[in-house]
């Protein structure tokens, strides 16, 4: 059966999605579009500090009451940061949807950030970071977006720096939430079978008794905070940091399409049949199945509003970088240079779609993903709207996409050694 989103637009600027499911678990929560490309000078490593700190106190709760809140009935409360947005949410039994929502509420547009919790949480957030840059192979993927974003906050690390976190007070971070919660920019989102009348109505009810002292605040729009695509090419560079590793850490890519643009689907698909997920993909087997030169290989895609980043990463041992990289630029050449067959387009399209109706059936997952696409996009395409895009695809087009997009001297190479 296919997904049916309905949405709603409150009074204040918040705006509803709700879709039903058959399960008795529900997920719901608040996507704000506030994460760390909005922070300005000073305030690095902010958006997510907030995020934690959501979960310390608020107006008329302590820190325990919030995590035993859900706990007490079976549910889960989360939180996550990312460039882009900073999405609180929950799961639990349907029954439980009112008791997920007020909390939900509560800790977003409620949060006090007190001193000494805020005192408490910087050690562990410094933890956090000083752990993060001991995983070369997860801190190369920031370390690549700070190259190919040089001088836009976009490129600027999730978690910020230790010195930065320990500098936090409690005015910053109201000052920072008061500039970027504002209900018209977040989505409430309902994945789950809670009847669609009665989310809007606790919802609203909510979102009046939420008008805090959030005022709205005009910001910059994206748009004339980051270059367009064009302006981000550059000719081929390759970088290389000596980090002390074992093992090399190795990353190939560049700034790709923005969501609006047509080719994205296309770019999406060739990432897949490079290094998506199937161990048939074209660089695992040629690196691993066939060559065995590298335990771990994958190709990404990681879209924003108005660019996406897409890369190659793998590691090898240190002398097997330069054969890594031929067997690569070989694999990027036979894309450019040949259009795929018949046969080979059809293959790939039914993996994709296969691969699709299987991440489909993570609730958890989709949820998120729903709320991401109507808090950014107004609009939620499910997986037969994806299929409909994918099956208007060529292997003309592929390959178009593939000669603008894989050209060597567009390219940048991260080694980390």
């Amino acid at each position: 059966m296919a997904e049916v989103a309905r949405t709603y637009e409150f009074g204040n600027g918040l705006r509803l999605i709700h879709i039903a499911s058959p399960t008795d678990v529900a997920y719901c929560g608040i996507s704000i579009d506030a994460g760390t490309r909005d922070e300005e000078e000073g305030e690095e490593g902010m958006a997510h500090f907030c995020e934690h700190m959501m979960f310390k106190g608020t107006e008329r709760r302590k820190a325990w009451h919030i995590i035993n809140r859900m706990e007490a009935v079976g549910g889960d409360l989360n939180a996550y940061t990312n460039k882009e947005e900073t999405v609180v949410y929950a799961a639990f039994l349907k029954e439980h949807f009112d008791r997920a929502a007020e909390l939900i509420f509560d800790i977003v547009f409620h949060s006090t950030f007190p001193q000494h919790e805020m005192d408490k949480e910087c050690e562990v957030i410094v933890d956090e970071i000083e752990s993060y840059n001991d995983t070369p192979a997860d801190l190369i993927f920031d370390r690549f977006e700070d190259l190919i974003y040089e001088g836009n906050s976009l490129g600027h690390d999730i978690l910020g720096t230790a010195e930065n976190v320990r500098r936090f007070k409690t005015e910053d971070a109201l000052r920072f939430v008061k500039r970027l919660y504002l209900p018209e920019k977040m989505v409430f989102f309902l994945y789950g079978d809670v009847a669609f009348e009665r989310v809007k109505r606790v919802v609203g009810k909510l979102a009046i008794a939420s008008q805090s002292r959030l005022s709205s605040q005009s910001r910059l729009s994206r748009s004339s905070r980051f270059s367009r695509l064009s302006s981000l090419s550059r000719e081929t560079s390759t970088y290389t940091e000596e980090r002390g590793t074992h093992q090399a850490h190795v990353m190939v890519g560049r700034a790709a399409y923005g969501a609006k643009d047509d080719k994205r689907i296309a770019l999406y698909f060739l990432n897949n049949i490079l290094g998506g997920p199937g161990m048939n993909s074209r660089l695992n087997v040629a690196l691993r199945e066939h060559s065995g030169l590298v335990y771990t290989v994958e190709s990404s895609l990681t879209n924003y509003t108005d660019t996406s980043t897409w890369a190659i990463y793998f590691g090898c041992d240190p002398e097997d970088v330069d054969s890594c990289l031929r067997i690569v630029r070989r694999e990027l050449d036979k894309l450019m240079n040949n259009p795929m067959t018949e046969r080979q387009f059809n293959a790939a399209l039914k993996q994709i779609k296969g691969q699709i109706g299987v991440a489909c059936d993570n609730s958890e997952n989709y949820a998120l993903d729903m709320a991401k696409s109507y808090l950014h996009y107004n609009k939620f395409e499910g997986r037969e709207d994806t299929y409909r895009h994918l099956e208007k695809l060529t292997p003309q087009l592929l390959q178009e996409v593939a000669r603008e997009m894989f050209e060597e001297k567009s390219l940048t190479t991260l080694i980390f050694k």
